[in-house]
């Protein structure tokens, strides 16, 4: 998950640079259905196939305290059947069909998908439809269900190191937010979970006005108004939609620290992240300067932490950097980087500091912003041939409180970003008070 998190601003940003709309001769329409359920289109007819999403705006930091995971949970049990479809028969059908799918959560939305031929839209609609508001879980399908999320949370984190270092660096960065929490959740709060507590979850936030459907491929707007109206229109909203309220986080004072020894560790590894705001709460262009910055100072081999640590100073084995704002409520701006053998930590992180301090007095240069933002555009290409990153980017737009708008609109930003602009983005951004260090060893071996 955090793979794909740190992904998609890149391919936002691309995306701003190569006006994909435009580039792939795509007119996206967005229409809402009587019950408040958003609708988006993406026509493709390079294919008679078609991906149909179902995005809840709820994920794991709507879950009420002491229910952590709840939210991961469901998305399981969405697949453990109604009185029409029982358990298992969603799966099947699909299958039989020559469909696939699956799910996902994060910490803002949880999103259900399937890649069908054009003529089984309408069957993949009525399935999801019926899932909406017609779950039935019983003990005898929630508790196994939940012994194997308790062993994917296993298999994942705890058997990560990697993983449970940014689990506990999550929970270092976040003193009030529920971002602090994990997806998954804390393995005995996960063992509590009940079958009530994941309908009271699936009550309180699976409603046609808490979901958004996108739909990418072969069909036109006209047919998938038809079709949602048929599948999706007849939904009743059986409760007033709850805002978000989430506790807002304190402004941050001090630098955090969070140092992990493990055995199963090979070589060590060093990362820092520093708390910025979410997309939504900031400008276009103050976004692009900030995907930017992490473009020129660790987005490759002409980046300033590949030119200087792994070719002049030889500290580096790899480095890099990255921004996320495509959350809700607060976004990260990260760094990281793996010493080369006989040099230590301490060296490979004074030398990103002394890049950094760099960056903040003197500023990046007018070739280094163009070279990046080529660079983006180059991407583009590759990134955006696919129905599924098409509806992807999308749903996390407006899961994260964006606008198709501010999809489509930000190729014009994006060449407006002025070296100016990316330097007063890292002189506001680059605040070591706002940051989480993490450093991953190897146990010491006993003498």
């Amino acid at each position: 998950m955090r793979l794909f998190k740190r992904l998609l601003p890149v391919v936002f940003a691309v995306l701003a640079a190569a006006g994909p709309a435009r580039a792939l001769d795509i007119d996206v329409t967005s229409f809402k259905l009587a019950n408040g359920m958003q609708v988006v289109v993406i026509p493709d007819h390079r294919a008679p196939v078609v991906t149909h999403m179902v995005w809840y705006k709820t994920g794991a930091a709507d879950e009420t305290e002491g229910k952590a995971g709840v939210a991961h949970l469901l998305e399981h049990l969405m697949f453990k059947g109604t009185t029409k479809h029982p358990d298992g028969e969603f799966d099947r059908i699909l299958r039989a069909n020559g469909g696939n799918g699956n799910a996902f959560t994060t910490q803002d939305y949880t999103a259900y998908f399937q890649k069908v031929m054009k003529d089984r839209l309408p069957l993949v609609m009525e399935l999801e439809a019926d899932r909406m508001q017609n779950l039935e879980l019983t003990d005898e399908t929630v508790l196994p269900e939940r012994s194997v999320v308790l062993e994917e949370r296993r298999q994942r984190t705890d058997n990560e190191p990697a993983g449970l270092l940014n689990e506990q660096m999550d929970a270092a960065m976040y003193a009030a937010h529920p971002y602090g929490k994990p997806v998954i959740g804390w393995m005995n709060q996960v063992s509590k979970l009940t079958r009530q507590d994941a309908m009271d979850f699936y009550a309180a936030h699976y409603e046609p006005e808490n979901a958004i459907l996108i739909v990418a491929g072969d069909v036109t707007p006209e047919e998938v108004k038809i079709l949602a109206e048929r599948h999706y229109g007849p939904l009743v909203n059986k409760r007033p939609a709850s805002e978000r309220v989430r506790a807002e986080e304190p402004p941050p004072n001090a630098a955090r620290r969070v140092t992990m020894t493990d055995p199963r560790v090979s070589s060590p590894s060093w990362q820092r992240q520093y708390l910025t705001p979410a997309a939504r709460q900031m400008s276009q262009r103050e976004e692009l300067a900030l995907s930017l910055l992490a473009e020129i100072v660790g987005g490759g081999n002409q980046s300033r932490f590949h030119q200087t640590l792994s070719l002049d100073k030889k500290l580096a084995a790899y480095s890099g950097a990255w921004f996320d704002a495509d959350q809700l409520d607060y976004g990260g701006f990260g760094l990281y980087a793996s010493p080369n053998p006989g040099v230590s930590i301490e060296q490979v992180e004074s030398g990103i500091d002394a890049i950094l301090a760099e960056v903040v007095a003197k500023g990046v240069t007018q070739e280094e912003l163009d070279r990046s933002r080529n660079n983006m555009i180059a991407s583009s290409v590759y990134l955006l041939d696919s129905q599924d990153k098409l509806a992807r980017l999308f749903g996390v737009a407006l899961a994260t409180g964006q606008s198709i708008d501010d999809v489509l609109n930000w190729d014009k930003d994006l060449v407006t970003v002025t070296v100016e602009d990316v330097n007063k983005a890292a002189r506001a951004m680059l605040d070591r008070r706002a940051s989480v260090t993490g450093v991953l060893l190897p146990e010491a071996k006993s003498q």
